[in-house]
């Protein structure tokens, strides 16, 4: 392929050429105290930074956009900082979920509307990731993902500590009463020690490992962790490399493929990786016009083995762990015979190239194949008539008594209702009971909350019962774990069979056969449908407003209809008069 010239420059439309609007552009850059000499010819590179005083994940994204500036000068770029929403996980409310496709939005026209030529994409913190990942697909420049890194081990009186994961099994002991105030406040003190995202495999680690998986990293630039150098010298990599991509024109659309997405179901699936996953690639695909759904996981699930022995699927270590052990390049050189090794990637190689004679050094953090943590994959995809467009279990992460199951629902129509339910130490609960939370999907949480990793009864909790089988239309976090069935579609605030489940009715569960069903006649079902409503509208205005209108059912992604590739022809390069 013919390299790109400085007369093809995006930019040049708006920095080039003797004309008045031109001058207005130039005379603006100079107002900056920038000279012609720093930007004529060169390629001008968007970093667009989702840091904020309200996202630990990133709180070192200031300095390594100064790092990514750094490469991008190196290698005769001209770097610009964008800001964008930085959807902070922890503190963003009710979900951060409402607010992907609002960053895949604004990332979109962030790079659109500004005189750019390529892109360096920082995230890391859950839902950013593949928010900036679908908005530049849909913008269509040459860009490259930064992976904000985990965290370190977290550590309280000599035990580590994972995110999350610990967080639900200590509070479960708080709630029988075997954790005092004090173990309590340093546990708070000790779980979170550095900036970077969760360093279980949650919903971080799984997205960054899936970034890099599709082609859209630097190799090995997923597992390093945020306070390590190796983080700094990989940040001003990827700005030296995103100018690069400029002059090869190298665009989502060449790295975007059914294979390199095969390849991101694939590599999930050995990482025991997060239930979010699904909703995310779909959306993902949906945006490079490739056809990823929930089958296509569903066979993986069969193929691939769990190797990564990381909490929660695993049991003991951590991201610094699988770092150390050779990281995902090593991981992905064990399962390379499920790969499609010719798929491009954003150094310019095939993921093959990227991968070969990758090693690893603890066979116990990075499994063999003949000794996998788990010996299908991570997910399963379930139906029946419960869930007749599927729903998902984490089975890696459940206690296998629980995966073939019978038992009474337990029926609760909202979070709040259910958690002063579950509190009530007087509840008729047993170990056996199915506990179900509704209208916590896409537009009935609003937003699919992760909130399906449902609090077990305190009653049960202080007889010493730490799982039973638990179903929702919600999400739950990838650092959770137990008997959770999630991502129930349709959901049952548009009137999927869930809202007509009710508490008595007798659930079956049987994961191996991939089935999910309420033992309930069509009779009954067909008398239940004629009286069931519609709940009331979750917004009447505003952004939320329009997400209800738009926003798709969890199997198909949770993307907005109008966002994905075959809703309508490409957005036209904006007009400049």
């Amino acid at each position: 392929m013919a390299r790109r010239t400085p007369r093809d420059l995006r930019s040049a439309r708006w920095l080039e050429g003797d004309t008045l609007r031109s001058f207005g552009h130039r005379s603006r850059m100079m107002q900056m105290g920038f000279a012609r000499h720093d930007w004529a010819g060169r390629p001008v590179i968007a970093i667009v930074n989702t840091w904020s005083d309200m996202n630990p994940c990133h709180g070192h994204f200031r300095a390594r956009a100064e790092d990514v500036k750094r490469g991008v000068l190196q290698a005769g770029g001209f770097p610009v900082e964008l800001p964008a929403l930085s959807l902070s996980e922890t503190f963003a409310k009710p979900t951060t979920m409402l607010y992907r496709n609002l960053l895949a939005m604004e990332t979109e026209e962030l790079l659109r509307s500004h005189p750019v030529d390529g892109a360096v994409l920082m995230g890391g913190c859950d839902k950013t990731t593949p928010a900036l990942i679908m908005g530049a697909i849909s913008a269509g420049y040459p860009a490259i993902y930064l992976p904000a890194g985990p965290m370190l081990r977290g550590n309280w009186k000599g035990k580590v500590l994972g995110s999350g994961s610990d967080a639900w099994k200590f509070w479960d002991e708080r709630r029988a009463g075997k954790i005092s105030d004090q173990d309590w406040n340093d546990i708070e003190c000790g779980i979170a020690r550095s900036y970077g995202t969760c360093m279980t495999m949650g919903t971080a680690s799984t997205m960054t490992a899936i970034a890099e998986a599709i082609g859209m990293t630097l190799p090995g630039a997923s597992s390093i962790p945020a306070a390590d150098s190796n983080h700094i010298r990989m940040s001003a990599e990827c700005g030296r490399r995103a100018v690069e991509m400029v002059w090869e024109d190298l665009t989502p659309e060449a790295i975007l493929t059914r294979e390199s997405l095969e390849n991101a179901i694939t590599v999930a699936m050995a990482l025991g990786c997060s239930t979010n996953a699904i909703i995310h690639l779909i959306a993902i695909a949906g945006r490079a016009g490739a056809g990823i759904g929930l089958d296509d996981f569903e066979r993986a699930s069969r193929k691939v083995p769990v190797l990564a022995n990381i909490r929660p699927s695993g049991d003991e270590y951590l991201m610094e762990d699988f770092f150390y052990a050779g990281g995902i390049r090593g991981l992905m050189e064990r399962i390379r015979s499920h790969l499609n090794l010719g798929a491009m990637t954003a150094n310019g190689r095939s993921i093959g190239d990227n991968i070969a004679g990758a090693e690893v050094w603890n066979d116990d953090v990075i499994r063999r194949p003949d000794n996998p943590v788990y010996r299908e994959g991570a997910l399963a995809v379930l139906r029946g008539n419960l869930a007749p467009d599927g729903c998902v279990i984490k089975p890696s992460a459940c206690e296998p008594r629980l995966l073939r199951h019978t038992g009474p629902a337990l029926v609760f129509d909202d979070y709040p209702s259910m958690k002063a339910a579950t509190d009530d130490e007087n509840l008729d609960v047993g170990a056996d009971h199915v506990l179900v939370l509704r209208n916590a999907g896409p537009l009935g949480g609003p937003g699919m909350p992760e909130w399906g990793m449902l609090p077990l009864p305190k009653k049960l909790v202080k007889e010493g019962v730490r799982d039973m089988l638990r179903i929702s239309d919600a999400r739950m976090s990838g650092t959770s774990y137990g008997g959770c069935i999630l991502h129930v579609a349709p959901e049952s605030y548009v009137g999927g069979p869930l809202a007509l489940l009710q508490s008595g009715d007798l659930v079956t569960v049987d994961v191996p056969a991939r089935s999910i069903r309420m033992e309930v006649t069509d009779e009954e079902l067909a008398r239940r449908r004629a009286a069931w409503a519609r709940p009331s509208a979750r917004y009447e205005r505003g952004y939320g407003w329009m997400f209800s209108r738009h926003v798709k059912q969890a199997n198909e992604g949770c993307d907005f209809d109008f966002l994905e590739t075959s809703f309508g022809a490409a957005v036209r390069e904006p007009d400049i008069h």
